[in-house]
């Protein structure tokens, strides 16, 4: 790739990064209220995201050898425990990441 290709390539990223980050501003401006499936959507799709995600991460749990999945269900609970007593959700998932690692390269 030249260096005029490169500068190409990363003037369309940037492009596109910021079609991305302003469009929402242009389509749904403050003066105007939300079309009701754009509340929706924002109502639904973090907790979608979240159960996704967590069904990605336990896909490769074995239950049926050892450890039969404790780390997971022990980290699981402990991110369950302390988002709803912190309601903070770097703390819950960074804490639930160190305590299975703790898990995982210590105990298990």
């Amino acid at each position: 790739m030249t260096a005029f290709e490169a500068l190409i390539t990363i003037g369309v990223i940037a492009l596109g990064t910021l079609l991305t980050r302003f469009l929402p501003f242009f389509l749904f401006p403050p003066s105007r209220p939300l079309p009701k499936w754009v509340a929706y959507l924002g109502r639904v799709l973090a907790p979608a995201v979240m159960a996704m995600l967590v069904v990605y991460c336990l896909r490769q749990t074995s239950l049926l050898s050892y450890p039969f999945g404790l780390p997971e269900a022990i980290s699981l609970a402990a991110v369950a425990a302390l988002h709803l007593w912190r309601h903070n959700t770097l703390l819950s998932i960074g804490a639930g990441t160190v305590l299975y690692m703790v898990l995982v390269q210590l105990v298990f």
